[in-house]
């Protein structure tokens, strides 16, 4: 299979092995397989509601949130951070787009970002793509419509995220709402020959946001070890320990909604995990 069918100037957006670990094993045994570690990267959300910033829940926070969404991603670039996660709430609740915005910011080039759009076609990935977008994240179709996925994956190799919720080790879909009978590592080793360029996974045990727990550690510590791309949490982070304790676990990125800066300074959490 013919891995790179694009132009040589998209292979950028895969996030760099930084470092490498070996697997759990006798301190004087044989050698054991490494597995790629990233050092964890902060990657904070834009809400885009309307042509907007959407507020953002929990009330003030200490990073830029509200305004303009391309002068919000030039604020969290001002403060050190390389990549920002951008969720389309029209697009992903099927009431609107904000496409045009969206290649805008692309465009921009004040920082990296993987973008959040609801996406249906190769189309639309192309065109942020060729906007100058890093990652283009895709959510419920992908997991739905393996053949669709398999072709754009092979057309965009490791510019593209898969996205799952993942509730007691089981794939659910349509907010939490639906669990699918797929195993989370099922879903893995289904796409486990395709290029991608990540699995975003959101874990809880319910609807709510909640910190991470020992189980949802571990199991964020396996898939890490399974995949052979970037493995990215969504949220669970409201300390520095707390996003060490993913980065300890193989964990690549993590994604920061505005609740996770309520008690963290956006600088310093940039200054140790902006990559």
């Amino acid at each position: 299979m013919k891995l790179f069918t694009k132009s040589a100037e998209r292979k950028r957006a895969r996030i760099p092995v930084q470092a490498t670990r070996r697997s759990a094993g006798p301190a004087d045994g044989p050698d054991t397989p490494c597995f790629p570690v990233m050092s964890l990267l902060a990657i904070p959300v834009i809400e885009i509601r309307d042509g907007v910033c959407a507020e953002p829940r929990g009330g003030a926070v200490q990073g830029a949130t509200i305004g303009h969404p391309t002068a919000v991603a030039r604020a969290w670039a001002t403060a050190g951070f390389r990549r920002v996660h951008v969720r389309d709430l029209d697009a992903i609740s099927g009431r609107g787009s904000n496409a045009d915005l969206l290649e805008d910011m692309a465009r921009d080039g004040a920082v990296e970002l993987q973008i959040d759009a609801a996406i249906q076609s190769g189309d639309q990935i192309e065109r942020l793509l060729d906007a100058g977008t890093a990652q283009v994240v895709l959510g419920p179709r992908a997991i739905e419509e393996t053949e669709w996925t398999a072709g754009v994956a092979v057309s965009y190799p490791g510019l593209l995220i898969l996205e799952t919720d993942v509730r007691e080790r089981r794939v659910v879909t349509r907010g939490w709402v639906r669990n699918l009978p797929l195993d989370v590592f099922d879903l893995v080793a289904e796409f486990a020959a395709l290029p991608l360029g990540g699995l975003l996974v959101s874990l809880a045990s319910s609807g709510a946001e909640i910190s991470r727990t020992p189980s949802d550690l571990n199991l964020l510590e396996d898939l890490a070890e399974t995949c052979d791309y970037a493995v990215l949490a969504c949220g669970g982070v409201s300390t520095m320990n707390d996003a060490r304790a993913l980065e300890h676990r193989g964990v690549s990125g993590v994604v920061l909604d505005a609740a996770a800066f309520v008690n963290l300074d956006p600088r310093v959490v940039a200054a140790e995990f902006a990559g």
